[in-house]
């Protein structure tokens, strides 16, 4: 596309742009799955996870607002030209979820946690992402062809709730997606405490925003540009660990939009830590506690490929594009997240 630089640099760049605004939201904002569902369930108190509804709604208004423009094509992402397998989507939702609750953090609050200074994330991110491409792409690859094999979307309706509806009512899937995208930013802000709460709404749009820059960046350089590219936006699974083959092989392979994300997380957390007062560095210092991490950040990078996303891949990057398998798959990771917490908190102990 230009000649100062090449168009894998560029879609890197754009990743590391946006992945420099969820690096800021997790540290300045607080803006966190673990920390959300953890407080909802136990700390009486929804605005975290308000502020996570706010930025799928923004993020899916903005999606499809790209969409009625031109500027992007939900179809040609991944979330909508694979069929949907919803046992996928519940076990690998479960799995992550459960390994959530045991490692502290999903892989985007590791990579944030990192960022300032956590050297107990970096083990979780390293496992979290090795963990990934053996099921993706290594030893485990082939038991997760044969018993979930993925076909792609042809000559039928694309697998999204916009287009679906579309399809049933004759309406434009744009015009559906941009309606829902509005209602769920309603909805998000139909709480005069949530609202009222400045810093939480703020965070919650620049997150939605960060999705949505993801993919009329990607869209941008794919369509523009002369080498092909994928139409993606943000997910810390599997693109952790093409992150870690990046980081030992980088002489010999192009960077990606995955690498210049997980890359921006970090500086991004790096500077909001900086600029709050908060980095340190951290160790683990509990043998069991390192062990329970080790343990669950394996469960999450399995089940996130299996799933084909994780909090944010399914809960933001897939919601925005209304996949059939977002809800699912978010859901899933709740119940497997609250599982966890319980067995955590209160040892699975029947109530008296």
């Amino acid at each position: 596309m230009y000649d100062w630089i090449s168009d894998h640099a560029l879609v890197a760049l754009v990743g590391a742009v946006t992945g420099v605004l969820l690096g800021l939201a997790a540290r300045m904002g607080r803006f966190c799955t673990m920390g959300a569902i953890e407080d909802l369930l136990y700390g009486n108190s929804g605005t975290r996870m308000r502020m996570w509804v706010l930025a799928i709604g923004v993020a899916t208004l903005g999606t499809f607002a790209l969409a009625a423009n031109g500027m992007m094509r939900p179809e040609a992402s991944f979330y909508l030209s694979i069929r949907w397998m919803p046992l996928a989507s519940v076990l690998g939702g479960l799995m992550f979820g459960y390994g959530m609750a045991l490692a502290g953090n999903c892989g985007y609050g590791a990579i944030a946690r990192l960022g300032g200074g956590d050297i107990r994330a970096f083990v979780i991110v390293v496992v979290m992402g090795v963990s990934a491409y053996a099921v993706l792409l290594g030893p485990l690859a082939y038991l997760r062809n044969w018993v979930f094999p993925q076909a792609d979307v042809v000559n039928e309706t694309p697998p999204g709730l916009a287009h679906l509806a579309g399809s049933a009512t004759g309406l434009p899937p744009t015009a559906v997606g941009i309606a829902i995208g509005l209602l769920i930013v309603l909805g998000a802000l139909a709480s005069r405490t949530f609202l009222s709460d400045a810093k939480s709404v703020f965070w919650g749009i620049v997150v939605g925003l960060a999705i949505t820059g993801g993919w009329a960046g990607s869209y941008w350089v794919a369509t523009q540009g002369f080498a092909a590219m994928p139409v993606v936006s943000h997910s810390f699974s599997a693109p952790v660990g093409e992150s870690l083959l990046y980081m030992m092989t980088g002489s010999a392979r192009a960077p990606s939009f995955a690498v210049g994300s997980v890359a921006g997380v970090v500086l991004g957390a790096f500077a909001g830590s900086l600029f709050k007062g908060h980095f340190r560095w951290e160790a683990c210092e509990d043998p069991r506690e390192l062990r329970r991490q080790i343990g669950g950040a394996a469960l999450m990078g399995a089940g996130a490929v299996i799933a084909m996303g994780c909090t944010v891949g399914q809960g933001l990057s897939a919601f925005s594009v209304l996949s059939f398998s977002a809800p699912v798959t978010f859901l899933s990771i709740f119940a497997g997240a609250a599982l966890g917490l319980r067995q955590l908190i209160e040892g699975f102990q029947p109530a008296e």
